[in-house]
């Protein structure tokens, strides 16, 4: 039995990408569809979708498309369990997991960057809140003058 496909409509509700950008992401060799369906429809692996929900979480990083591409490049290579390519590749699985640990670097610095942000844009949501609330306050306290009169 083959393994499941999924069609573009619902790997965009499970990545929370739009379909124009799958199909760009396609388009530019990020993510290519695995097979279309007699229909032509996109069909999706579930390794495919893995790799569409990381570019999704890469993108607020400010990674661009070359960048995407390269740390699925060595993603793919590197096996999961941690083990060396083969006994004969010591060399290019230390240049693999090197650059991988680069591209987690831009990463925990660009997530720096963000939270530097978001304070910021924290900062100034709790300023509206308190002159909106000065505001409210001292017209209702104008409004109990003029009733008092």
């Amino acid at each position: 039995m083959g393994e499941q496909l999924t069609q573009i409509g619902e790997v965009s509700e499970r990545t929370g990408l739009s379909v124009r950008t799958i199909r760009h992401y396609e388009d530019v060799g990020v993510v290519v569809p695995s097979e279309r369906s007699m229909g032509g429809f996109r069909l999706y692996t579930q390794a495919e979708v893995r790799r569409l929900a990381l570019v999704r979480r890469m993108r607020p990083l400010g990674f661009c498309l070359d960048d995407i591409r390269a740390v699925l490049d060595v993603l793919e290579q590197l096996p999961d369990d941690g083990r060396p390519l083969s006994e004969n590749d010591e060399q290019a699985h230390e240049e693999l997991v090197g650059r991988l640990r680069t591209y987690r670097v831009k990463a925990d610095a660009r997530c720096e960057d963000l939270r530097r942000q978001l304070e910021q844009a924290e900062d100034f949501a709790r300023s509206l809140h308190g002159h909106l609330a000065r505001l409210v306050d001292a017209r209702a306290a104008a409004n109990a003058d003029a009733e008092a009169v």
